[in-house]
């Protein structure tokens, strides 16, 4: 990030974090805002740390997904990019008080979420309001979930009984 853009950041009370991923400068935004207590997480999807895409899904003639089977693998690999950027601020998912999942196949994303959402939590029950959203397209064709997160620092939770 050039020092400009902290210093604007810093001035509005906001702390940013980065990737380094081309898209943050190709689009022209932030993977996550802290302002006081709450962060705001952007989609966050399947990447590694050089932006590439993990288990990408098959494509159809068409140019769109041709099978879900990659779905809990994306999944993993978002909630991963999640807590590195959460732990940027000094936060983990325990901070989380809201979640939208933003799928391309609604069963399938629901089938694969709920085991892989209770690994990522560590809890049958993660306490955090969550909404799972079917939409007709992600940023990347291969891409099948995208999710967001809303944090609050004051926000740790104990696990539930």
């Amino acid at each position: 990030m050039k020092s400009n853009e902290v210093n604007a950041a810093a001035a509005n009370g906001k702390e940013a974090a980065y990737f380094g991923v081309p898209w943050e400068d190709a689009y022209g935004y932030a993977q996550a805002i802290k302002v006081g207590d709450t962060i705001y997480v952007s989609g966050q999807l399947s990447h590694d740390e050089k932006g590439k895409l993990i288990a990408p899904a098959s494509l159809d003639e068409s140019g769109k997904p041709a099978e879900f089977s990659m779905m809990e693998q994306q999944l993993r690999a978002t909630y991963a990019n999640a807590v590195k950027l959460l732990a940027s601020f000094g936060a983990t998912l325990d901070n989380v008080v809201e979640e939208t999942l933003y799928v391309l196949d609604v069963v399938a994303a629901f089938a694969a979420a709920g085991k892989v959402r209770k690994e990522a939590y560590g809890t049958a029950r993660p306490q955090c309001a969550s909404n799972l959203i079917g939409v007709t397209r992600l940023a990347f064709p291969e891409q099948l979930i995208e999710i967001a997160f809303k944090a609050v620092l004051s926000a740790a939770k104990a696990k539930p009984r």
